[in-house]
This record gives structure tokens, sequence and C-alpha cells, in this order.
């Protein structure tokens, strides 16, 4: 876990083995979450960078009858 400092005009600073690791840019937009008592940081990805994300994933599940209208 790494620490930051809030500055006066209220910014952090990302740490660069954050920022790496994720695969963050300079401009990248970040959706901003607060969630039970902390903050969240969510990158905003293209739509192009999303392609095959779900790739392998289980889809099967049963049915009940009584969903059908």
């Amino acid at each position: 876990m790494h620490a930051v400092t809030l500055s006066p005009k209220f910014q952090v600073v990302i740490p660069l083995s954050v920022r790496r690791n994720m695969g963050l840019r300079p401009g990248q937009r970040m959706k901003v979450v607060e969630y039970d008592g902390r903050i969240e940081l969510i990158p905003e990805r293209d739509i192009k960078d999303m392609r095959g994300f779900l790739k392998g994933i289980d889809t099967s599940f049963e049915r009940d009858e009584e969903d059908r209208v």
C-alpha cells in the first residue's frame, strides 16, 4: 500500500509503480467513487481497450420457468 499527500489544491500524485501496473497515462479520465468511507479512483477505458475482456466467462445458468413473460 502506498501513501500520498493531499495538496492545498486537493490534488494527489498516483505513485509511479501504480501508474505502470494500471497502464495509466497523462490526461486519462478517472471516475471518483465514495464508497464505505473511502475514495476509489476508477480509470475510464476506451471501448477499444475493452474488447475481449470477458473472454472465457461462463454465461450458462439455469432459468426459472416464471421469469418468462
